[in-house]
């Protein structure tokens, strides 16, 4: 006895063509354009940078506060800040490795339209790392000002300084314009202008009115001044550090290589500041 069947809504498996794969996979997680592609979105906005911030802050000081691990909470927020601080330093090795990428395009540069379009990919890129190293960088000024109002010192990293690029033009440039750009925007912000004034005092001086006293007069004198001192972390130059921070007055830390120079370091810390020329 035989059973015939009616295959006509039989569909048999087949192969996803290559279109609906893309289609699924936009429609799963979105456009991501390549490490090689220039990307169109755009970067975060100002607003919502300060507003994300300070609810990471608030978020870990209510939890932890009135806990047993409200001893842990200024480390972690210090953490914190430094997680955007050591991402700008990611971005600001890409961009050396894009300034040499750049150099080498320009000395193969021999007139193809190869060759020439190498080189245009490379300065976007590049365009496009300094666009993301500033808004990180704002993103860690908004974390250290968090910081501060939290525990009410100024934040500091470990090691290095801490510099804000971002009045560096988004414009479009050339390459050359780009790296020109990119080392005034590195060297000008360690290279402060402005009369240097050398401030000293030892680490059991805790005279803070007298001191801000002091400054204040000598900042009327000299708006635009550049304050230099040892970088002590408490007494008369922590306290001098603490002004310049609330006075937005630049400052330069010199302070003692003990790895290097051992018990002479305190002197070479003051043959260095004196290298300055304060006035």
């Amino acid at each position: 006895m035989t059973h015939e069947h009616d295959d006509t809504g039989y569909e048999p498996p087949h192969a996803t063509s290559p279109t609906a794969h893309i289609l699924s996979e936009l429609q799963l997680y979105g456009y991501h354009p390549g490490q090689d592609e220039p990307d169109p979105r755009p970067l975060p906005e100002a607003p919502l940078i300060a507003g994300a911030v300070a609810d990471i802050f608030d978020a870990f000081t209510a939890t932890l506060t009135d806990t047993r691990l409200e001893p842990d909470l200024e480390e972690l927020l210090w953490a914190t800040v430094n997680l955007f601080h050591r991402a700008v330093g990611r971005i600001e090795r890409a961009l050396d490795d894009n300034e040499q990428a750049q150099k080498r395009s320009q000395k193969e540069q021999d007139g193809s339209e190869i060759r020439s379009v190498e080189l245009e990919r490379l300065t976007a890129e590049g365009q496009t790392l300094l666009e993301r190293r500033d808004c990180l960088e704002f993103f860690r000024d908004q974390a250290a000002e968090q910081f501060e109002r939290q525990t009410r010192s100024a934040w500091r990293p470990r090691s290095g300084s801490m510099v804000n690029h971002r009045a560096l033009t988004a414009a479009l440039i050339d390459s050359r314009d780009f790296i020109a750009a990119k080392r005034r925007a590195e060297t000008e912000p360690l290279l402060p202008t402005g009369p240097k004034i050398a401030f000293t005092g030892g680490m059991e001086f805790n005279d803070h009115m007298l001191i801000w006293d002091k400054l204040d007069k000598v900042h009327a004198k000299h708006p635009d001044m550049v304050l230099l001192h040892g970088g002590s972390p408490k007494g008369a130059e922590r306290i001098a550090a603490a002004w310049a921070d609330a006075r937005k007055v630049t400052q330069i830390a010199y302070k003692p290589d003990w790895a290097r120079h051992a018990k002479a370091a305190p002197f070479k810390r003051n043959d260095a500041l004196l290298d300055a020329l304060p006035i």
